[in-house]
């Protein structure tokens, strides 16, 4: 496990909170946590657990992971598209149906990628692809 980086993530914490238009008071409040205790956290003197970096992740309607990660609690994992289903959820211009929505898009284009990577890798042709030679009982014409 990654050392914490209390600091940073307390500024990161502070921007996303700004870039979502919250004061500390409102985000403390739509986090359930005291506005003296998510100031502290934005100001690096108290360490939030597991479960409070949740919490304001969602009253941010930003990935708990990216918090995660910003806290040094997990390591980024790269291709992941962390920093883009961040930027998603913080987007003040498109609604919560809306932002759902492109993260769906986004994991089945993951998926379906992962899929034929799967496939490629082992030396098979993925399928409908149609890289088999044909069969046929006569000359090519």
């Amino acid at each position: 496990m990654a050392s914490l980086n209390v600091g940073s993530l307390g500024e990161y914490i502070r921007e996303q909170r700004r870039n979502a238009q919250y004061s500390l008071r409102q985000l403390a409040e739509a986090a359930g946590v005291s506005n003296p205790y998510l100031s502290q956290i934005e100001r690096g003197l108290r360490k939030p657990s597991a479960e409070i970096l949740q919490q304001i992740a969602k009253a941010l309607r930003i990935s708990a992971e990216t918090l995660y990660v910003q806290a040094g609690i997990l390591e980024e994992r790269r291709g992941e598209g962390l920093e883009l289903r961040a930027a998603i959820l913080a987007d003040p211009l498109i609604n919560e149906q809306q932002k759902q929505a492109l993260l769906a898009v986004y994991d089945a284009f993951l998926k379906e990628n992962a899929a034929l990577r799967g496939t490629v890798s082992d030396g098979s042709a993925p399928a409908g692809t149609g890289t088999g030679a044909p069969t046929t009982d006569g000359p090519a014409t």
